[in-house]
């Protein structure tokens, strides 16, 4: 496809020092676009372009990835920008609080957050070229802030496989190997995980840091430089609906402003695009969202290619779209976002003071109460954000009741918290808080609903008045564990207690779990309290050094009790009370599974959890002998008929022999009622037939009713069902979709009700028939083996911490 580009050099005049410094392919040595760009030569060419013009770039290396790949970020401005590049900073931040007199627009470019849309990269380099080769006067007010790749894991994963499976020359046949990646692919990074779904809960190392480097300077305008299917258009601003609410007017407008200005260079090109479709401004964990919540314009550009499209593919309507073609694209709207913003510095720095300054919210504090190893994960996770929160010990408290959803009271007797929606990160505050997010259109690219107190399985009030905090002191647990002493106690209620016994496990501390609650020197114990004996670890001479040094490290207050004989309940020596079998675990990976819902299971245990598994390849896993393990996880996917009968018998045999299953999602569908184990998925209604058609434009919104778009959705617990310990009577799950089974006989343990309806988000009215009185999560008794069904995911995304213990529970708790 040839296209005549309109130069953008226009207006960036008067070229200066294009011969002295070396353009991205003379550097790299073959032309942009020709090869996709490994990311070590990446840094490479902007460490390159730092030294040789130190006065207009700086560089910053503010991180590294899990495969120890650099992160990093450059400076792009004036000379004397650049000197004086601390004071910018801060002076720009003082706007945070309604102050400062920054003349400078702050413009933040970030690229390549999935890293088999690997154009992105690319055109960083033409990007940063053009800036420092032709002087502009929008630089002696910009303050340009590139990221270069901020999935370099993901990128390179990318990069090798098509630079390894490419034909020479490229080929252009959509169906050639090179334009289909396969299972293990790049759009993630080392876990899995999503970047681009990843910036409010923060659960990846990339993520984590470049945060740190955001809040350093709050941007203005923030692009996250995107791509989609090779058939598409190229997308920019302004976003579709729905918006947030809070998102303020200016927002609204500056997106228009920038999209016209895009618009009249693609038009002169006769390159195709849309806006206000499909990309909407909901969800908070985008790289266009987030930063909106900190009063920047946050913006996604879209260009037709991904992982498909490698050097070169013929499209649906016969043309060629190739990298040139798409690094084109990216470089014009990222030099025209950087003018645009140039034109409008006071604009910009009047509307972001305005955002910090004018705030006013419905709810002016949320306070919260409940496990102290909860609140202080959600403590840290605020302070990631920079987001202020205070203590409460005590005082009742008025306002919208989460465990309600109406109006109500709470009382706070010890473990409690307050955050403010009265500081600088009030609208994040409220975004990441509120209790149901006003949706202006239930047709969104992802989640509408996500509240931090439900995440996190912690009692809330929504208060309208402003509730000080307490001042309180930081508790330390100190242990002191006498190898003397009969026995010691452990509580059982968060995914810390859960560490705290998988790390006994690994250094070969026996520990037994009580089934039934019971009462002992005046203090009553419940289901799952662990129990951890002198007798039984006489085997492990420094069992009184392992169980202190790790009740110190993960701060568990430990019970000592001289004899077994308990006041109320069943003794030590009952069969009540049981030996918990170290976990041998294999997870199934490769087709059939999902990349994500893997990557979520495999991060759990190394970066949570810390303990080790066994991953098994997809069709390999069929020849491997599961004696080995006692537990074998199947993560949520597209099973169809992955396992045949004789595969299903020989699974079904190995369970009756004592292994453990815990199915997840669409595995469920690969082992249920029709091919063996007892669950049933529930029968869909049937349409009468005695409804009206729908016209076809409507189709789109009629088939929503049948959708749930990650809605929250309050289900019933049964703690004494061991997959549910730890847990009270009511949990607040997740729904990602409206597949449902029906209740277990005996082992339902999380269940929706009859006539169930979401607290939070949207659920079509279809969708919400068909979940009503359905299984979350249960467990089916098979032979001396369990089955654990998990239709719901509990780790979903590593941010709905709730969920985690259900996980665990599956792992140590059922037998």
């Amino acid at each position: 496809m040839t296209r005549f580009l309109v130069s953008l050099t226009l207006l960036l005049s008067i070229s200066i020092s294009a011969q002295q410094l070396k353009s991205p392919s003379e550097f790299l040595g073959y032309e942009l676009g020709t090869e996709f760009t490994r990311h070590h030569e990446v840094v490479d060419y902007y460490e390159y372009l730092a030294k040789a013009a130190p006065d207009r770039v700086k560089l910053t290396v503010y991180g590294q990835t899990n495969e120890r790949r650099p992160l990093i970020v450059a400076y792009v401005s004036s000379a004397e920008n650049i000197s004086n590049l601390e004071n910018i900073r801060l002076e720009h931040l003082k706007e945070t609080k309604g102050e400062g007199n920054s003349d400078k627009a702050i413009v933040w470019l970030s690229y390549n957050v999935h890293g088999n849309e690997s154009v992105s990269t690319e055109a960083s380099m033409k990007t940063i070229y053009e800036l420092l080769t032709s002087k502009s006067a929008y630089l002696e007010n910009t303050m340009v802030i590139m990221d270069p790749c901020i999935n370099p894991d993901g990128r390179d994963r990318y990069s090798n496989w098509y630079n390894q499976y490419k034909n020479t020359p490229n080929q252009v046949d959509p169906n050639s190997k090179e334009h289909h990646e396969g299972w293990w692919g790049g759009r993630s990074n080392h876990y899995m995980f999503d970047l681009n779904r990843d910036w409010a809960w923060l659960t990846q190392v990339e993520s984590q840091q470049r945060l740190k480097m955001f809040n350093q300077w709050m941007p203005h305008v923030h692009v996250d430089f995107h791509e989609q299917g090779v058939n598409n258009p190229y997308y920019f601003a302004p976003a579709a609906e729905p918006y947030h609410e809070l998102i303020t007017n200016f927002q609204r407008d500056f997106q228009v402003t920038l999209g016209r200005n895009h618009a009249k260079y693609f038009d002169a090109n006769g390159w195709f695009y849309f806006t206000k479709e499909v990309f909407d401004l909901l969800y908070p964990s985008y790289g266009d969202t987030y930063p909106i919540y900190n009063g920047a314009i946050g913006m996604t550009y879209e260009q037709g290619g991904g992982g498909r499209a490698g050097l070169g593919i013929i499209t649906g309507n016969g043309d060629t779209l190739t990298l040139k073609d798409r690094i084109d694209h990216h470089f014009t709207t990222g030099i025209s976002t950087v003018e645009v913003s140039s034109q409008n510095a006071a604009k910009l720095n009047e509307e972001f003071k305005k955002f910090y300054k004018n705030q006013n919210f419905k709810y002016k504090s949320y306070v919260l109460k409940g496990n102290e190893d909860k609140l202080k994960s959600l403590k840290s996770l605020l302070e990631k954000h920079q987001i202020q929160y205070g203590d409460l010990t005590s005082g009742s408290y008025k306002g919208h009741e989460y465990a309600t959803g109406k109006s109500g009271s709470m009382s706070v007797n010890g473990n409690g918290m307050v955050v403010s929606t009265n500081q600088p990160k009030g609208t994040l505050v409220t975004v990441l808080f509120e209790p149901n997010a006003k949706l202006s259109d239930s047709l969104t690219y992802d989640i509408t609903a996500w509240s931090l107190p439900y995440a996190y399985g912690l009692e809330a009030i929504a208060s309208p008045t402003l509730v000080s905090p307490q001042n309180t002191t930081e508790k330390r647990i100190s242990t002191t564990v006498d190898k003397n002493t009969y026995a010691y106690l452990a509580d059982w209620n968060s995914i810390e207690d859960a560490k705290f016994l998988a790390t006994l496990i690994k250094e070969g501390v026996r520990v037994r779990k009580a089934n039934l609650p019971f009462k002992m020197e005046g203090k009553s114990f419940e289901r799952g309290t662990l129990i951890i004996t002198k007798s039984d670890n006489e085997h492990k001479a420094d069992f009184a050094e392992t169980l202190q040094n790790t009740a110190e490290k993960f701060q568990k207050d430990l019970t000592p009790v001289s004899t077994g004989f308990v006041d109320a309940g069943k003794d030590f020596g009952s069969s009540y009370v049981q030996m918990i079998a170290k976990p041998k675990i294999a997870i199934l990976s490769g087709e059939p599974t999902s990349t994500l819902r893997f990557g979520e299971i495999w991060h759990f245990f190394e970066q949570q959890l810390h303990y080790p598994i066994t991953v098994l390849d997809g069709d390999y896993a069929k020849r491997v002998d599961l004696g080995e393990y006692n537990i074998l996880i199947l993560p949520d996917g597209r099973y169809g008929n992955y396992f045949n009968e004789s595969e299903l018998a020989d699974l079904k045999d190995w369970v009756r022999q004592g292994g453990k299953i815990i199915a997840m999602g669409g595995a469920i569908e690969a082992i249920d009622g029709d091919k063996g184990f007892g669950i049933q998925k529930k029968e869909m209604e049937k349409d009468s037939g005695k409804t009206e058609p729908k016209p076809y434009e409507d189709w789109e919104r009629e088939s929503i009713k049948s959708a749930i778009t990650g809605a929250i959705f309050k289900a019933k617990v049964d703690n004494t069902n061991p997959l549910a310990y730890g847990y009270g009577k009511d949990y607040f799950t997740l729904k990602l979709g409206s597949a449902s089974f029906d209740y277990l006989k005996g082992g339902s343990a999380i269940y929706l009700e009859k006539d169930a309806k979401p607290f939070s988000g949207f659920a079509g009215s279809e969708a919400q028939k068909q979940v009503s009185g359905t299984l979350v999560y249960g467990t089916e008794s098979v032979g001396r083996g369990q089955v654990i069904y998990m239709v719901d995911n509990p780790l979903f995304r590593g941010f709905w911490e709730n969920g985690k213990l259900f996980f665990a529970n599956a792992l140590f708790m059922v037998e």
